[in-house]
């Protein structure tokens, strides 16, 4: 009787083991930490603590001194879903440096793509923020339109509206912060726009675009997708400059990013020379 009941665990811990390595076990893991990170956010967010991984915000214009950047230069945002992290990059000497890594306080759905409006699904993608998206009077404290859908969206039929970056840490398909944290960016959003900045683009990801993320998630449904935005995404880390963003026959391509080119929105084109796209 020991013995089989010995047999019968290893079986089931075989295979829970094995279920684990499937791609549904990988969700279920990535459920639960985005679960995690949830009430962990949420509950620091009730009790009034900052959220673990906020900077000092009270030394806001100390920062902006040590790192040698302010309002109003040019400025790139980028997304991590899993991570639940924004993070703000200044231009400065013709490159981009990340002045800051925000935690996000809330946002909604799972892993992938927003597809309709009322799915909860919080987008992934490239997106541009212009003067018309911002809304100072938001009843989340301030807010900014990502601009869903864009061209690549529309191409695949996909709808929703009014998905945001805002504070009050409470989401139905939208990135929030806290309101401190919505300041910061604001200041910096606001002003680049102010300056002469046409459009800032907000780079949205699932994860952080390592080999290794995309390996463990080999057989997701959104595996090519996420391939394709992990090319954007390398550029970036290469160049230090965003990449110009089109979408040719339904997928987003690349060429690589220049001054003039920061402001560009998400176009439906097929550039002769392409980056990153092999």
């Amino acid at each position: 009787m020991r013995f089989i009941f010995g047999l019968v665990l290893f079986v089931a811990l075989a295979g829970g083991a094995y279920y684990l390595f499937t791609p549904e076990g990988r969700q279920l893991i990535d459920r639960v930490t985005i679960n995690w990170d949830r009430r962990q956010h949420q509950s620091h967010f009730r009790e009034g603590k900052p959220l673990p991984g906020t900077p000092d915000l009270a030394r806001f214009s100390a920062r902006m001194r040590d790192a040698g950047v302010k309002p109003g230069m040019p400025i790139h945002l980028r997304i991590y879903k899993l991570e639940s992290e924004i993070e703000l990059w200044v231009q400065k000497d013709g490159r981009f440096e990340r002045f800051a890594t925000y935690p996000i306080c809330m946002w909604s759905g799972r892993l992938g793509p927003k597809l309709k409006e009322g799915d909860r699904q919080a987008p992934e993608g490239f997106y541009t923020v212009d003067k018309g998206a911002l809304n100072p009077n938001s009843r989340m404290h301030l807010s900014f339109n990502l601009g869903f859908p864009n061209v690549y969206d529309r191409g695949k039929g996909r709808t929703g509206s009014f998905l945001m970056v805002h504070g009050g840490c409470a989401s139905i398909g939208c990135y929030a912060v806290t309101d401190g944290v919505v300041d910061e960016l604001w200041a910096f959003v606001t002003a680049a726009l102010d300056n002469g900045q046409a459009r800032i683009p907000v780079h949205a990801f699932p994860f952080r675009m390592t080999e290794k993320n995309l390996r463990l998630r080999s057989g997701d449904k959104w595996a090519g997708f996420w391939a394709d935005l992990k090319k954007g995404h390398d550029l970036f880390a290469r160049d230090k400059i965003p990449p110009k963003v089109s979408v040719c026959d339904g997928r987003y391509v690349f060429e690589r990013g220049h001054a003039a080119s920061i402001g560009s929105a998400v176009e439906a084109q097929c550039p002769d020379a392409l980056a990153g796209n092999g």
